[in-house]
């Protein structure tokens, strides 16, 4: 499979996304509500960059987080109006006393958190591999949750990480350009996921 840069000329790959992380409306004058069709597509948004990755050993990953996107989606769809934001989604889905959708968002969650934390990682500590950012994230995000017939197939996905040199070149012409930008669409993930995991982890919000 031949690799191409994930950029247009001059640019980076947070160019080519469809939603970013930055796009995403979060009320916070109400309880940090954040809009629903626009954390979606920036969640779809995100798993093309395990297509620059380039293995296809991380295909479980990107499925697993599209999956849970459709299971959101589905519920959205279903129900329009008492889910414009993913609060009030998981709150009206609950009361029918069903949790597809509100179970789709947790594992999302994770698999966004496990995303985010090794690419701040990465960028983080300029010596690490892709791979050790990868797995660390790993163990502190899905891992806990995970059977022992998942956990060796994204372990699979963390040995096939390319080298940083291969991976970050895809990404934009300028290191530094690339950098910086990554950097401030995983501060609006970061924050998104914050206020996410702790609305998640409230009584009224569990099934």
């Amino acid at each position: 499979m031949t690799t191409t840069n994930a950029y247009p000329p001059g640019g980076t790959f947070l160019d080519t996304v469809k939603k970013s992380f930055t796009d995403v409306p979060m009320n916070k004058e109400n309880d940090n509500a954040i809009s629903t069709t626009e954390f979606l597509e920036a969640a779809e948004s995100l798993t093309t960059l395990f297509d620059v990755l380039g293995s296809m050993a991380f295909q479980p990953v990107k499925n697993d987080i599209l999956g849970n996107v459709k299971k959101v989606r589905d519920r959205q769809l279903a129900a329009p109006a008492e889910s414009e934001t993913l609060q009030a989604l998981v709150f009206n889905e609950l009361k029918t006393k069903k949790h597809t959708a509100t179970e789709g968002l947790v594992w999302l969650v994770r698999g966004l958190d496990f995303t985010c934390i090794a690419l701040c990682q990465n960028l983080a500590t300029s010596t690490e591999e892709l791979s050790a950012s990868f797995r660390t994230a790993y163990g502190s995000t899905l891992k806990p949750h995970h059977s022992f017939l998942v956990k060796p197939i994204f372990s699979a996905a963390m040995s096939a990480c390319p080298y940083r040199k291969d991976f970050y070149v895809k990404l934009g012409e300028d290191p530094d350009k690339v950098a910086a930008e990554l950097r401030v669409w995983l501060a609006s993930l970061t924050q998104l996921i914050a206020v996410l995991k702790g609305f998640l982890d409230r009584k009224e919000a569990k099934w």
